[in-house]
């Protein structure tokens, strides 16, 4: 929702003044559901394909039945009365568990993350998230800007001049620029066009605005 600068945490109003403020709101998620969706799906996918080669080695022990397999072109047989030949398998697996399982927790959490307070000013952008402010100047942003704009709530994406290079097999490398989230908030058009007219101001030669 919107926000006057007489309702907004003291912290927040301190690092503000004394400049002029173009726009507060605060978002009601951390990040888009579809960030949050994707990590969820990704971490249950991956539990699933661990889970094949789990039940491939201890399926087996829980009929109370033998495992064999090859290890270095030997074979090996182990049963529960002798488990040493699955310890590997079974610290390689556990950590691919352990990793599905973190990615899954970390979308729900997510998914559950309350949003930021945003302030716009003449000279540069604040994020404001659980006390602390994260303060980036206009002329640090491409001018790149995604808008998705619904009836009551709407969301921006604004495209920062950092990234990184993603490495793609048998592709040419991408970049991939860093991008702050503005999700689920009022008047997105209006505090767009804000947006768009500061980067403007303190870049020369600005990018597209999508």
């Amino acid at each position: 929702m919107n926000h006057s600068i007489n309702n907004i945490p003291l912290e927040l109003k301190v690092i503000i003044e004394p400049e002029t403020v173009d726009f507060i709101c605060k978002s009601k998620r951390n990040k888009p559901l579809r960030s949050s969706f994707f990590t969820i799906i990704f971490g249950l996918a991956w539990l699933g394909f661990t889970s094949i080669f789990f039940f491939a080695f201890f399926g087996p022990l829980l009929k109370n039945e033998e495992v064999n397999f090859t290890s270095n072109d030997i074979p090996v047989t182990a049963s529960m009365d002798n488990l040493e030949p699955l310890l590997l398998p079974a610290i390689v697996i556990g950590v691919f568990i352990l990793l599905g399982i973190g990615m899954f927790v970390w979308g729900v959490a997510q998914f559950f993350q309350k949003g930021s307070y945003f302030v716009g000013t003449p000279t540069r952008f604040i994020q404001f998230r659980k006390g602390i402010a994260t303060t980036t100047d206009w002329e640090q942003f491409s001018g790149n800007i995604q808008i998705r704009n619904k009836p009551t709530l709407g969301s921006i994406e604004l495209q920062l001049r950092t990234g990184k290079m993603q490495h793609r097999k048998n592709q040419t490398d991408k970049y991939i620029p860093d991008v702050i989230y503005m999700t689920e908030i009022e008047n997105v058009l209006a505090i767009e066009k804000k947006c768009r007219i500061r980067i403007k101001e303190n870049d020369p030669t600005p990018a597209s605005v999508s």
